[in-house]
């Protein structure tokens, strides 16, 4: 399930919270291990991409293997994993839909895991790039910036 950071600490569960102003009570942008919930920090303001819904999330803000990823998508491969670059099916149809054979997915590695882990990166035939860090559980917009 996708839980989005709240950049300026208001509550928005409708739940008690915590009162405390430490920053360092903050959930981490991201879950190494895959295991957890994804969290992405937003995108000032917090911003939800008008062809999916989905919230978009900077490149910047994801762990920094997933840029590594990225370049690899960019040119091509070659690629560590011998199911990078097979079809995304969007079986879990969180992503826009689209004919079978559209999506495309790429692992994204995660340190210290001794298999592929469940951090992804989902390519779109127009170009469009969808993260993943809870295997296909929720899913935000990669937003590239300069």
């Amino acid at each position: 399930m996708f839980v989005p950071a709240d950049q300026d600490g208001a509550d928005t569960s409708g739940g008690a919270t915590a009162t405390s102003s430490d920053p360092s009570s903050s959930p981490p942008p991201y879950t190494p291990s895959g295991d957890q919930p994804t969290t992405f920090p937003s995108t000032p303001p917090a911003a939800a991409d008008p062809d999916s819904g989905l919230p978009v999330v900077r490149l910047t803000d994801l762990p920094p293997e997933a840029a590594l990823t990225l370049e690899l998508i960019d040119d091509g491969g070659p690629f560590p994993e011998d199911r990078d670059g097979v079809t995304f099916r969007n079986d879990e149809e969180l992503l826009p839909d689209q004919p079978v054979g559209y999506y495309r997915e790429y692992t994204v590695p995660t340190p210290g895991s001794d298999d592929r882990g469940a951090r992804r990166i989902v390519a779109g035939d127009d170009g469009e790039l969808y993260y993943t860090g809870d295997h296909y559980s929720s899913f935000a917009r990669i937003e590239r910036t300069s």
